[in-house]
């Protein structure tokens, strides 16, 4: 099984995301929203990964044209491009959903870090039938449009970038706009806990943790079969 680059459209924008698609589709969509570097290796193994579970999977180019870097400066600067103009950010998000959603097909999404933010406002825009957020971004871009479909939180309890507090707030968003969500907290974990390669990355705090990254794996595992395999 190979996945591919796949170029799509939103708006007047190219986008160009890895495209990886089951031997035998389960008849679920899913989108891999990557961290604030762009779409990479890691991210494109996780889309391998999940179409061998048999989800139709496109992980996604939130920046345009395919753009990805292993420079940590050029990618915080994108990052404040993105953070400037949430509406295009979600317009995207919403256009990847599009490409995947196929007829009656249930579509998930997770992301890590910004992408954790990308699937949150999608959710908030009232898209996906669930979303996961790995380590990831919890500031709003107003009130939600929309109820929230299921929402799952893995969050590590020491991330720089994602407070006690800012972790406090999102649950009381979720409270008022999400009718099924649940948290997964880990102490003595930062920011990236997921990736093995996080620490290149030049992010605050981050650093992968195992036992907090296979926990939340399989916590997004059960979840995710939950909603949209159910």
């Amino acid at each position: 099984m190979m996945g591919a680059a796949y170029a799509y459209r939103s708006g007047a924008d190219t986008l160009v995301g890895y495209r990886a698609r089951p031997k035998i589709p389960n008849g679920a969509g899913l989108l891999i929203a990557p961290a604030f570097a762009g779409l990479r290796d890691f991210e494109m193994a996780q889309a391998e990964a999940w179409a061998a579970r048999d989800y139709e999977v496109l992980a996604v180019d939130y920046y345009g044209d395919g753009w990805w870097t292993d420079r940590a400066e050029a990618a915080w600067a994108r990052l404040q491009e993105v953070q400037a103009d949430r509406a295009t950010f979600c317009a995207r998000m919403q256009a990847v959903e599009a490409e995947v959603r196929g007829g009656p097909r249930r579509v998930g999404a997770f992301g890590f870090s910004l992408g954790g933010k990308a699937v949150l406002d999608l959710a908030r825009s009232g898209g996906a039938d669930a979303v996961a957020s790995l380590h990831g971004l919890y500031d709003p871009p107003g009130t939600p449009n929309y109820r929230m479909p299921p929402v799952l939180l893995c969050h590590g309890w020491d991330d720089p970038l994602a407070t006690p507090e800012q972790f406090a707030e999102m649950t009381r968003e979720l409270d008022a706009h999400c009718d099924d969500w649940h948290a997964l907290t880990s102490g003595g974990t930062g920011h990236a806990f997921t990736n093995p390669g996080s620490q290149a990355d030049g992010q605050p705090n981050a650093d992968y943790a195992a036992r907090s990254a296979q926990r939340a794996w399989a916590a997004t595992e059960r979840f995710l079969a939950e909603h949209l395999r159910g």
